[in-house]
């Protein structure tokens, strides 16, 4: 039986979404995180708050699409509302779920 750990499990997720969404990753790390779930560079670099593995993967799928879609568009505009609903249908209740967690 393949156990994968939690952390082998989200950096499989944040590799789906990122074939699903054609996005070239090129550094992925999950570290300790102050203040944030997560940031990105334009260079490819994605980290991600340590604190995701506790928390469901609905809620995983949320952090990683927002950022990944970062490459995409840089802001929260409508365009970016618009991809965050086209692949996770309620996002805003996702982002409501997470900030409950802070």
């Amino acid at each position: 039986m393949d156990v994968q750990s939690p952390k082998n499990e989200f950096k499989a997720r944040v590799r789906y979404w990122a074939d699903k969404l054609e996005v070239e990753v090129a550094w992925l790390g999950i570290r300790p995180m102050s203040n944030k779930w997560a940031s990105w560079s334009t260079k490819g670099h994605l980290n991600f708050n340590a604190e995701l593995l506790d928390l469901e993967p609905e809620l995983w799928d949320y952090v990683i699409v927002h950022e990944l879609l970062h490459f995409f568009v840089p802001n929260h505009g409508r365009l970016w509302k618009s991809l965050m609903r086209a692949h996770l249908g309620d996002y805003e209740g996702l982002a409501a779920q997470l900030a409950e967690k802070v």
